[in-house]
């Protein structure tokens, strides 16, 4: 079976939106990595001249190919993330192998992908 990886990074407010679209459009889980940290095209300054850098989550979602497009839809909508510049980011990478999916395999294959 073939995977990809959809990666999403989002205030972590729109967290449990983005993993319940996720989960609604076929992917099985997910890793969570909190308080991650980034730029965007402009520098966000603070009092004291500070930058501001508000906490992120990455979303690790691995998700059988042929649900691929389905789930990122479905992340992009949760998260709003064609809204604005500030709004969070999804990308996929292709999976060469994973191993531990024995049981997601079983649930995969007895469910509809489409």
């Amino acid at each position: 079976m073939d995977f990809k990886l959809v990666m999403v990074f989002v205030d972590e407010d729109k967290t449990d939106k983005v993993l319940d679209a996720s989960r609604g459009a076929g992917a099985t889980g997910a890793t969570i990595i909190t308080n991650a940290r980034g730029q965007g095209l402009k520098k966000s300054i603070g009092i004291f001249g500070l930058e501001i850098l508000n906490p992120r989550d990455v979303l690790l979602i691995l998700v059988e190919s042929r649900r691929v497009d389905t789930v990122l839809a479905a992340v992009t909508k949760a998260g709003k993330l064609d809204e604005s510049l500030s709004t969070g980011i999804a990308l996929t990478l292709d999976v060469d192998k994973a191993i531990g999916l024995a049981e997601h395999i079983k649930t995969l294959e007895t469910t509809n992908p489409f």
